[in-house]
């Protein structure tokens, strides 16, 4: 039994980060005590859990519900992982954390500090990013969305025993906007816990730092044409070698 876990968005379109996400996980943990799973959205379809409309506009996944464009098919399911959770991490002495992270992201450290660093009182705990990008268009072509709490939920530690959690029911997930879910409005602002930057730097918008716990390529993965260059860009094609091999 673990009372921790780690849930990483996947999209086809992505692969190559889902790789390097999970695999610099893996060779950052000093115990591997944290089961790490693919929040796949075939998967969640299939079973039931995930049922909000979508269209497609081009080469852009639409949410039906919100009117609005979705980055990656992970951009409303991640809000399922305090109930897959539950199911899978059976109730015990410790409180249960479960954290979500997008998939375009490089782990450098033990992900134990992460869980270490969270408040028990808290629902969630989240870098309290103030991330407002000028771009209209982002990563291969999809466009940029402005929301209240935007990138809070990119890194989102769930507190699954926290009673207000209970509210992310696959009925609620399936059927608010999308906007509703990314500010968190489910929850009062003090149960919002704040983790330090560093476990969320937005490359290209994050102040300055040297040596951040987790590197987010929100705007695009250094694969993808115009990011090549991007800070980390050769440590994320490195692990991307040491994956591969």
């Amino acid at each position: 039994m673990t009372e921790r876990s780690v849930w990483i968005g996947f999209d086809p379109r992505e692969a190559a980060a889902f790789a390097v996400a999970r695999h610099s996980i893996r060779s950052h943990q000093a115990v591997r005590f944290t089961p790490t799973t693919g929040l796949v959205l075939a998967n969640l379809r299939t079973a039931g859990l995930y049922t909000r409309p979508t269209s497609r506009r081009g080469n852009q996944l639409w949410d039906d519900i919100s009117d609005a464009p979705m980055a990656t098919e992970f951009a409303c399911s991640r809000f399922l992982v305090p109930h897959l959770a539950r199911a899978d991490q059976p109730r015990g002495k410790k409180p249960r954390w479960a954290v979500f992270m997008d998939c375009d992201m490089l782990i450098r450290t033990d992900l134990q500090n992460l869980f270490n660093a969270c408040q028990w009182d808290k629902a969630v705990m989240v870098v309290k990013h103030d991330h407002r990008p000028e771009n209209s268009v982002k990563m291969d072509g999809q466009m940029q969305t402005l929301y209240r709490r935007k990138n809070w939920s990119s890194v989102c530690a769930f507190n699954i025993d926290h009673p207000k959690n209970a509210a992310l029911t696959p009925e609620y997930v399936n059927a608010v906007p999308g906007r509703t879910l990314h500010s968190f409005d489910w929850l009062d602002d003090h149960e919002i816990g704040e983790l330090d930057p560093g476990w969320n730097h937005l490359v290209g918008h994050s102040e300055p730092n040297p040596d951040p716990h987790i590197v987010h390529f929100t705007d695009g993965i250094p694969s993808m044409p115009g990011y090549e260059n991007c800070e980390f860009a050769d440590e994320w094609r490195r692990a991307l070698e040491r994956w591969a091999a």
